[in-house]
């Protein structure tokens, strides 16, 4: 297939693309480096299958030929990055998934949207399925990530209903893996880069707010499942097994050896106490469910950290 994929130099959106380029699908790669990372794909750069656009997706895009997907993973996805940039963060859900939407209707082509599990906000039904409306506050400083997503999840349907095209939601749980960014403020790269470098593990409110941790390989395999699918309603990518931010502290320091204590800092505001995903409709229309347990694929993550030049680490 021929494939665009927005974000591709994002963490997770590369690790899709090397999967895309070993299953023989052809990539045009789409990123604007505004929190993308040329050294995510700088191995794939030689590969006569894979193209990267430097553009930004809140313009249209101008493709030549035909298209069999739209991937849209464009979106700064971490808290640092997102309340950085906030109406950039707007945007590219918005008038970004606009532009994505009518490039699939002109191409003819398939279309996927990345959400997040950030749609059911601080959510007041645990687990989380696929049919909980969410609590969301929709003026807080989140609120330019969590109602940038629900936007474009609501565009995506309105295309599906008003053109017929094909699509695809997922709703992503906390990820984490190789080419996270040290700096990037999500709580894995932050307890990692702690612990190797003898930092202070830094805490947010007391450590017993909860959180579902699936390793990026689990997700691509996910995300390449449910292109494979008929599914048209969204879909949780997450696993179902919940740590508390205590449980993971003590695993990293564990597996990084280190000696750092715990500074507990205050909770940020609008921060989700508990978050896990109910994943019976994955399960049930692609067969999927996360298969690296938390202390293999934190073990692979630290020892990607460990390899990788200080530089590159940084977002």
């Amino acid at each position: 297939m021929r494939i665009l994929l927005t974000g591709a130099c994002g963490f997770v959106a590369s690790h899709l693309l090397d999967r895309l380029l070993a299953d023989g699908h052809d990539v045009i790669g789409v990123d604007n480096l505004a929190t993308g990372k040329r050294s995510n794909v700088a191995h794939q750069a030689a590969n006569e299958r894979f193209r990267l656009i430097e553009a930004d997706v809140v313009e249209p895009l101008a493709i030549d030929g035909p298209l069999d997907w739209v991937l849209h993973l464009a979106s700064p996805a971490s808290p640092v990055a997102y309340l950085a940039l906030p109406i950039q963060t707007l945007r590219v859900n918005a008038e970004g998934t606009h532009h994505l939407l009518e490039l699939a209707l002109e191409k003819r082509c398939a279309f996927l949207l990345a959400s997040t599990s950030e749609v059911y906000g601080d959510p007041l039904v645990h687990p989380q399925t696929e049919t909980y409306w969410g609590n969301v506050n929709p003026i807080g400083p989140r609120s330019v990530y969590d109602e940038g997503k629900r936007y474009a999840e609501a565009i995506t349907m309105a295309a599906q209903r008003a053109h017929e095209i094909p699509v695809r939601i997922c709703r992503i749980f906390n990820t984490y893996g190789p080419r996270m960014a040290s700096d990037d403020g999500r709580v894995v790269s932050n307890l990692i880069a702690q612990g190797l470098t003898g930092a202070p593990l830094t805490m947010y409110g007391d450590g017993t707010q909860t959180r579902s941790f699936q390793y990026v390989d689990d997700l691509v395999e996910g995300i390449v499942r449910l292109m494979a699918s008929d599914t048209t309603a969204p879909v949780n990518l997450g696993n179902p097994t919940e740590n508390t931010m205590l449980e993971l502290a003590e695993l990293v320091r564990a597996l990084t050896g280190t000696s750092s204590h715990i500074e507990f800092l205050p909770l940020p505001d609008d921060d989700p106490r508990r978050r896990r995903p109910d994943i019976s409709r994955a399960r049930e229309k692609l067969g999927w469910e996360p298969r690296v347990a938390l202390r293999d694929g934190l073990q692979r993550t630290i020892d990607a950290f460990r390899a990788a030049p200080a530089g590159s680490r940084r977002g």
